[in-house]
């Protein structure tokens, strides 16, 4: 299947430092950080991350978290209630936007 997303480029993510070793190497660095154990497990981030990475529609996000999340110890029912999560507020970000629109149609309507 033929999508837009090549699934063989999340492998050359690291790539990214050979335009700008610089800002690349202290995002890894960074990234890297991010994703230990601290206040949060690292199988907690993992989930968070797969719930964000559904928020913002990265299929690279999606297959890459999927894997650490299962590696660090979180089954299906886990996964999927993260994205369940992310969907819940993802769309009442939406809808609570329509009290904006509630708000514009009311001072044109008056």
């Amino acid at each position: 299947m033929n999508t837009y997303y090549n699934p063989a480029d999340l492998a050359k993510f690291g790539n990214i430092t050979q335009w700008q070793p610089e800002m690349g190497n202290k995002f890894f660095a960074y990234y890297a950080e991010v994703f230990k154990d601290g206040a949060l497990s690292e199988r907690e981030k993992a989930l968070i991350a797969l719930a964000v990475a559904h928020a913002v529609q990265c299929p690279y996000c999606i297959d890459a978290y999927t894997t650490d999340s299962l590696q660090k110890g979180a089954d299906e029912a886990q996964m999927m209630e993260a994205v369940h999560v992310a969907a819940a507020i993802k769309g009442g970000a939406a809808l609570v936007h329509g009290v904006q629109m509630m708000n514009k149609a009311k001072e044109l309507t008056m």
